[in-house]
């Protein structure tokens, strides 16, 4: 057999029944699947390997319903970052993420409702690279530390929403498109340490004396107080309605009344939404 002979082979895919053409093919635990069909399934799906036809035949199945309900998304309010975008339909209580809010159709993003929000958070990375100073010692010159050490700092920001989903937990994403460098001044600069009143001879360096950090940092805590908020506003108006009507006394009428709409005694008609 040549040893190319079974990377050459024809195979088709078990989800669509297409041909798979050259390094086309997407391993799935019982059989293979065609790179069509795997665009198909949602971006914060990592388990494909893992899964069998029947598994991802099923996931297929919700994302076809899934773009039914983004035709009908209605966006309410935005949430801008620098790659993505977090779009609220407030009306309908869900919420999605896009990479182009005028291309949802396009990218079938998955539609999450409030109440399937379990957590939010903003993570930052730093990552910090010595600066160093060149000392010439005869004909050489060597690179050699500061005293005491200098640093340029790095910060990426990557916000992450964990989720209720049958397909996925986490939708992890950066609200930066690229990484936040700082470099903090020498004692005596003008620069970060300076202001901090430090500088680099004894100074802690602040990141957040950088509008561009802090930037970030507020856009990470818009998109939480967004979430949040709405998750909670959720979760009291259904146990609210678990709870079942509020029963009062009627001040008109004196009867034990449940409050109709429009706060009216359900007796004699009277008006008590103030007293409810």
């Amino acid at each position: 057999m040549s040893l190319f002979g079974g990377l050459f082979n024809k195979k088709s895919c078990d989800i669509c029944g297409g041909e798979i053409g050259l390094l086309g093919n997407r391993k799935l635990e019982d059989g293979n699947c065609c790179k069509n069909c795997a665009k198909k399934l949602s971006p914060w799906f990592d388990e494909r390997r893992h899964s069998t036809v029947d598994q991802i035949k099923e996931q297929l199945a919700y994302r076809e319903k899934n773009l039914d309900d983004v035709k009908n998304f209605h966006i309410t309010r935005t949430i801008a970052c620098d790659r993505w975008n977090v779009l609220l339909d407030e009306d309908a209580k869900k919420f999605i993420l896009t990479r182009d809010p005028r291309k949802i159709q396009e990218e079938n993003p998955d539609i999450i409702a409030f109440s399937d929000i379990t957590g939010c958070r903003t993570d930052v990375d730093e990552d910090r690279e010595e600066i160093m100073r060149e000392v010439k010692e005869g004909d050489t010159t060597k690179s050699v530390s500061y005293n005491p050490p200098r640093y340029e700092y790095e910060y990426i920001f990557r916000y992450i929403i964990n989720v209720n989903n049958p397909y996925f937990n986490e939708m992890k994403f950066e609200l930066n498109s690229s990484s936040v460098r700082l470099t903090p001044q020498a004692a005596g600069g003008t620069g970060l340490l300076g202001i901090l009143g430090g500088g680099a001879q004894g100074g802690v360096f602040d990141p957040h004396v950088s509008p561009e950090y802090t930037k970030y940092e507020k856009l990470g805590e818009e998109i939480t107080e967004a979430l949040t908020g709405a998750r909670r506003v959720v979760r009291e108006e259904a146990a609210a309605a678990a709870a079942g009507p509020k029963i009062i006394k009627c001040p008109y009428c004196g009867a034990q009344t449940e409050v109709e709409e429009g706060g009216k005694c359900q007796y004699c008609g009277g008006y008590i939404g103030e007293s409810v």
